[in-house]
């Protein structure tokens, strides 16, 4: 069952993201990019667009923005997050099964890498009435989702990497300061 979109008070100032988006079924994928870029810079956020040709290329493009060092001082080209945004039909063989199992794997091991996370909106759908729904309606337009996800994924790591260390299980529970 599709769910409606929770949406995020988070807000961005200061941050960079990055949204990583398929030329691909580009009718579809350009309302999840218009969507994304919108909620990001309503929170405050910078937006970086990079297109690639199609779903299977944005691991690439992926990887290399969480390669960018973070700032000692001052600000980096870094990206809070990175979004990943895409839309692959099924067809009559399994070769759009693996473009997206392919692309999963390689979306989790860059976030996990290196420690910055990527919002995985790489949509393998079955037939164009899916793409309508996830990509053109308000409520349940995938790209709204992940820049969504990405606010809230990118406080939380901000706090953790903040913290000197973790409590430890069995000591009183305190709040972080």
């Amino acid at each position: 069952m599709l769910r409606t979109i929770q949406t995020s008070r988070t807000r961005a100032e200061g941050y960079t993201f990055a949204i990583v988006a398929s030329l691909y079924n580009r009718r579809y994928v350009d309302a999840m990019v218009r969507a994304a870029r919108t909620a990001l810079q309503k929170a405050g956020a910078r937006v970086r667009i990079v297109r690639v040709p199609g779903a299977y290329e944005i691991p690439l493009a992926a990887e290399l923005l969480a390669r960018t060092p973070p700032a000692a001082q001052g600000r980096s080209s870094r990206p809070a997050a990175i979004l990943c945004l895409g839309v692959i039909f099924r067809g009559e063989t399994s070769h759009a099964a693996h473009i997206g199992e392919a692309v999963s794997r390689a979306l989790m091991e860059i976030q996990l890498r290196h420690g910055i996370p990527l919002v995985h909106e790489v949509l393998l759908l079955e037939n164009e009435a899916q793409a309508v729904r996830r990509c053109f309606d308000p409520q349940h337009n995938r790209g709204l989702e992940a820049a969504h996800t990405a606010l809230e994924m990118a406080r939380i790591v901000a706090q953790l990497t903040k913290l000197p260390d973790l409590p430890d299980t069995k000591t009183a529970h305190r709040d972080p300061p």
